[in-house]
């Protein structure tokens, strides 16, 4: 690991414990052991419920997930310190109320980089927290 500190996005979890695609599960791999980890638990919900609901993942199998998941990265409390900063940087930079949650949280973790495939890779936001697409070419 490089010592920087990554938040890592829903969607990249869910691409790590779906055999839906290998080619972008490998890439997450890669991409995300380069790092030290962290989500929140806005992450984790959003993971249980795409494993149950899309997935069609067995109970004990996501509680298994997210015990791997909080072994290997940093889990991160949501409060309404959260809800605020969300707002601002939605109105500032237009992203959905819940990605703005994501860079709230991200930044509150003292995380240097956000690691997805949704939002704007490269753009760097409050000046220290830089958005990576894993995917972008």
């Amino acid at each position: 690991m490089s010592g920087a500190k990554a938040f890592i996005d829903t969607n990249l979890l869910v691409y790590l414990y779906s055999d839906q695609e290998p080619v972008k599960q490998q890439a997450v791999m890669e991409a995300i052991n380069q790092y030290d980890r962290a989500v929140s638990a806005q992450v984790l919900n959003e993971f249980c419920n795409v494993c149950i609901r899309k997935l069609n993942f067995k109970i004990p199998d996501v509680k298994q997930a997210v015990e791997e998941i909080r072994v290997t990265c940093e889990v991160l409390a949501l409060d309404d310190s959260h809800v605020a900063a969300a707002l601002d940087l939605q109105e500032k930079h237009g992203y959905s109320y819940y990605d703005s949650l994501i860079i709230a949280s991200a930044l509150d973790g003292g995380c240097d980089c956000l690691l997805t495939e949704d939002l704007s890779d490269g753009q760097i936001i409050e000046g220290r927290l830089t958005i990576k697409n894993i995917f972008a070419f």
